[in-house]
């Protein structure tokens, strides 16, 4: 009986690991999302070799787009050396033979993020891919899949509107912290993923081509440069961000680089004291470069 050899390097694979046929499948997909901002478009989600769940959604997108001169960034949650990103970053590496890798967001051409939008404003150039869990809105107020398309469709989005209005009732405000549902275009609204409020506002007339993929709910969704992108909101309880101040009402600062303008997390020290740091690791390494200048211009 005739075996086939087994596969022992990237070289026995394809580039980008997916098959060509797949490839074109998705960047239908993607070209169908772009032309219809924010809705859901359905495609087979291939198997790949990580469980669902751990971003082969993002990943097939991005593997789908990459070429032989792109420059790819991966983060989680900000950070460049999380397991995650560390992981699918060589991935890349090993199927992609040939194509750059970085740490930082202003050299990416091509970002794929978990849960964050980079800090720094993205250019023309860039395209950013998000990792989507769960990509309807609706999920929370319809089981059903066939009368949240039907919703979608009518742009009728009443009963998410109420659970929003059940929140204020109950806490005097909206208290979605992450998975903030944005209206696209004025019609469909998507989960932005789980990115924190922060990030919302960066999704409204971006620069960048703003893609996002669900592998395990195989669905690709996009909002292509300079759209409209509005968080669902009331008149009299406006969408707000976080605003990181402490008991004082001053702003905290980032630890590490004295940051006052960015999305911190929150980390306890060997001490047991609470301390912030930027979550963006590449934006925080920046602005303590620039201390360490002005540090040194000032001596």
């Amino acid at each position: 009986m005739n075996t086939l050899p087994p596969k022992t390097d990237a070289s026995a694979y394809n580039f980008g690991f997916l098959d060509e046929y797949a490839k074109k499948e998705i960047r239908r997909a993607i070209l169908k999302a772009v032309a219809i901002p924010g809705y859901q478009v359905p495609y087979a989600s291939r198997e790949m070799p990580m469980g669902r769940g751990f971003g082969t959604g993002g990943l097939q997108l991005t593997l789908s787009l990459i070429g032989p001169d792109e420059v790819v960034k991966v983060i989680d949650q900000g950070s460049d050396d999380s397991v995650n990103a560390v992981n699918l970053r060589q991935f890349i590496e090993m199927t992609c033979p040939g194509v750059s890798t970085t740490t930082r967001t202003v050299e990416a051409t091509l970002i794929q993020s978990r849960h964050r939008i980079p800090e720094h404003t993205l250019s023309a150039a860039q395209i950013i891919v998000l990792q989507v869990p769960y990509p309807d809105p609706l999920v929370v107020v319809e089981p059903s899949e066939d009368k949240r398309k039907t919703m979608h469709g009518e742009a009728d989005y009443s009963r998410l509107l109420v659970k929003l209005y059940e929140d204020i009732v109950k806490f005097d405000e909206i208290t979605l912290s992450h998975r903030y549902p944005t209206r696209i275009n004025d019609h469909y609204v998507i989960d932005p993923s789980p990115i924190p409020r922060w990030d919302v506002p960066k999704i409204n007339n971006s620069e960048a081509l703003i893609l996002f993929g669900a592998g395990r709910e195989k669905k690709i969704y996009a909002v292509p440069p300079h759209t409209k992108a509005e968080p669902l909101a009331f008149t009299d309880v406006p969408f707000r961000v976080e605003h990181f101040h402490d008991a004082t009402g001053n702003r905290r600062t980032c630890s590490r680089c004295g940051c006052d303008g960015s999305f911190l997390d929150e980390f306890t020290n060997d001490a047991g004291a609470k301390v912030y740091q930027c979550s963006d690791s590449d934006w925080c390494d920046e602005m303590l470069l620039q201390v360490k200048s002005w540090r040194e211009v000032s001596a």
